[in-house]
């Protein structure tokens, strides 16, 4: 019985032991690189799964995706070649920070050593030759004229939106270490990112004019990895507010209940139209840079197509997911979604100039809204669109706007409308005018 309970209390001191060093593996870990919760994947799988090539662990043995390796040693050879390398060289840059890179993901990586760093530079080499090609051009670097997927009309398209999904991702501190091995330890810090932001470019949901590869004092030269890259891109552009302020926009997130969030706009379209809000396109390259005044609620133009939806989910999958993140893409999603309950919602944003979208009618884009944010509850209350939306609200329930709106719905819509309400006026005083001088005649009849 003793030998029992001596082994027992053996067994539950180990189990403290692993606790602790799994509780320091914990706090020593950066990591930036996660797998997108069940509770998300389960409602749209295809947005999280890469479809062309497969960056990092997670999907390394992907059946579908195994044919772009042979490509990866192309962009290697490619790079070495080109700089006349020893293609050690870039193995022994990643062995130097190999544990600082198994620490970005979320959880162990079952890898060994070699396999782990040659995942690492071939990915690595394959981003920067694509960042390069899009910079200087495919053909400058090598590589045939309609290469399959180094040039401008091969794949180039689809492994753009797989580098932007949650699950896809290298440290961006490994491009840099591989990237300072092609140029020197002395390059400049924000190269990288300028490249990047340039080969991102057309996933930007907008088509207003916009800066390509500004790369501002402001701007982070050191993101986490290309869809952080992507996503600092979107919000920090033009933003101009403290940093101190920004912290402020913290989510606060409820994975327990399915709902919308009653601390937005919880007005669509029609209702707000009904009540004398007037909707115009805000002209900005910053889509989600929305303004009210006077009535008046500006947006900026947004362009939807087949792959919006995939690159909204794994924005909003890291901004819930990862701690230093803040919302203002989440907030901008909750919001347009509150907006628009039907493809009549839809189709006025598009009359607006508001919305542009290539997908097959305005019941799909309705859907692809109100479908982003089903398994996300934000409390946005700390959001940078907290106040305006305050402001729509006060707006909406005022009864004398509600009661103008409806005055101008239904007399003002068309000329003829108008004339006959003018007409019904002027009806209207002539009988007014009439009667008092009846009265006033029978009450002092002249002489």
């Amino acid at each position: 019985m003793e030998n029992n309970q001596s082994e027992w209390l053996v067994t539950i001191a180990d189990e403290l032991e692993k606790a602790r060093i799994t509780n320091e593996a914990i706090f020593t870990r950066k990591t930036c690189i996660y797998r997108v919760p069940r509770y998300l994947r389960e409602a749209d799988e295809k947005s999280y799964t890469p479809s062309a090539v497969s960056i990092g662990p997670y999907h390394k043995q992907n059946s579908h995706l195994l044919c772009m390796e042979r490509h990866k040693w192309r962009a290697f050879y490619q790079t070495i070649n080109r700089n006349h390398h020893d293609f050690k060289r870039y193995l022994d840059s990643i062995q130097n920070i190999e544990e600082k890179a198994r620490g970005a993901y979320e959880g162990e990586i079952d890898l060994d050593s070699n396999e782990f760093v040659k995942m690492m530079v071939l990915d690595g080499c394959f981003i920067l030759e694509l960042f390069r090609g899009m910079k200087e051009g495919f053909e400058k670097l090598g590589y045939a004229r309609g290469d399959p997927v180094f040039s401008i009309c091969g794949a180039l398209d689809s492994i753009r939106r797989d580098m932007v999904k949650l699950e896809n991702q290298i440290p961006m501190f490994v491009l840099e270490s591989l990237l300072a091995v092609q140029t020197g330890e002395d390059h400049d810090p924000h190269e990288l990112a300028r490249m990047g932001i340039t080969f991102f470019a057309p996933l930007i949901p907008t088509d207003e004019p916009f800066n390509k590869g500004n790369v501002s004092d402001e701007f982070d030269p050191q993101p986490l990895h290309c869809l952080h890259l992507f996503r600092e891109n979107l919000v920090n552009k033009g933003l101009i507010l403290p940093k101190r302020t920004k912290k402020l926009w913290k989510r606060k997130l409820s994975r327990n209940v399915v709902g919308k969030p009653t601390t937005q706009v919880t007005y669509c379209v029609s209702q707000l139209r009904e009540s004398g809000i007037r909707f115009r396109k805000r002209k900005t390259d910053q889509f989600w840079d929305i303004k009210y005044k006077d009535s008046v609620l500006e947006i900026p133009r947004i362009l939807i197509h087949e792959g919006s939806k995939s690159i909204f989910r794994n924005l909003v999958a890291f901004e819930e997911i990862h701690p230093e993140c803040s919302n203002e893409i989440t907030a901008y999603l909750v919001f347009m979604n509150n907006l628009i309950d039907s493809a009549e919602d839809v189709g006025y944003l598009h009359y607006k100039g508001i919305i542009e979208h290539w997908l097959g009618n305005h019941d799909d884009v309705a859907d692809l809204f109100n479908g982003l944010c089903n398994e996300v509850v934000a409390d946005l209350n700390g959001s940078y669109l907290s106040g305006l939306t305050d402001k729509i609200n006060k707006s909406r329930d005022n009864r004398w706007t509600t009661w103008k709106a409806d005055l101008v719905h239904k007399y003002f819509q068309s000329p003829w409308a108008f004339i006959s309400f003018i007409a019904a006026i002027l009806l209207l005083l002539i009988t007014v005018m009439q009667s008092f001088y009846d009265i006033y005649s029978y009450y002092h009849p002249t002489s």
